[in-house]
């Protein structure tokens, strides 16, 4: 599954859907199945999404989730 894909449609509040038939021109199912790894995006269609979404098309294709810290743990001391 492309995550990042995923994430990218979650952030910008976009369904799949309206990704593919509004901003691409492509069938819903295609684009489910692009991002579940049945089906790979040829460079042109990658580019696309990738400018539609204003990310990097790396990330979204090939990268992995990095989430960041909400709250690091803080070091307990002992005091003498």
């Amino acid at each position: 599954m492309l995550a990042n894909l995923k994430a990218a449609l979650a952030v910008r509040n976009l369904r799949q859907v309206d990704l593919a038939i509004h901003k691409l021109g492509i069938p819903p199912s295609m684009l489910s199945e692009i991002i579940h790894g049945r089906r790979r995006a040829n460079a042109e269609l990658r580019s696309k999404i990738a400018d539609v979404l204003q990310a990097d098309e790396r990330w979204l294709f090939e990268g992995e989730v990095k989430i960041p810290a909400i709250a690091e743990p803080v070091a307990s001391r002992r005091t003498g």
